[in-house]
């Protein structure tokens, strides 16, 4: 019934977009473009497949070129990631969902007490059953709406 609308790309074109090497800041402009160009009742999410990596047809327009690399970026705080960085991805997404479903729940930040850094307590989350396994890296809740981060503050 509802199909997502891709933009028109014709045979020749698709022939003529050779891959190339592209940096994860020049695939971040193209997203930034992307962003800017499509109107304001689509997220940004229709860039991101299942698994995290990035719909290359729909940014081909502003890449001019389909990337060799492959590159990911998170659902949740749509930070873009480099191949060896999928577990990143896939860790900022599953924790960031934790942390809001806590947030619904109890009205309160998931973080260590008394922590400077105001690092995610992951025993919190699990107690819940939020968490379906536990990260092997600290993240960190930022001043920005309630987002997390693998950031340390300084």
């Amino acid at each position: 019934m509802w199909k997502r609308k891709k933009k028109q790309v014709s045979k020749q074109d698709k022939k003529s977009l050779e891959r190339k090497d592209f940096t994860i800041h020049e695939v971040r402009k193209a997203v930034h473009a992307y962003g800017d160009d499509k109107p304001s009742a689509v997220p940004l999410s229709v860039i991101i497949n299942e698994d995290l990596t990035l719909d290359y047809e729909l940014l081909a327009p502003y890449l001019h070129g389909i990337p060799t690399k492959v590159f990911y970026m998170s659902r949740e705080t749509y930070e873009l990631f480099e191949e060896e960085d999928y577990q990143l991805a896939k860790d900022i997404d599953t924790v960031q969902a934790a942390v809001d479903a806590y947030m619904k729940q109890t009205d309160d930040l998931p973080i260590i007490l008394n922590d400077p850094y105001k690092r995610i307590n992951y025993y919190k989350l699990e107690k819940l059953n939020l968490l379906p396994y536990r990260p092997n890296r600290e993240f960190y809740m930022t001043n920005e709406e309630f987002m997390i981060t693998y950031k340390q503050p300084k």
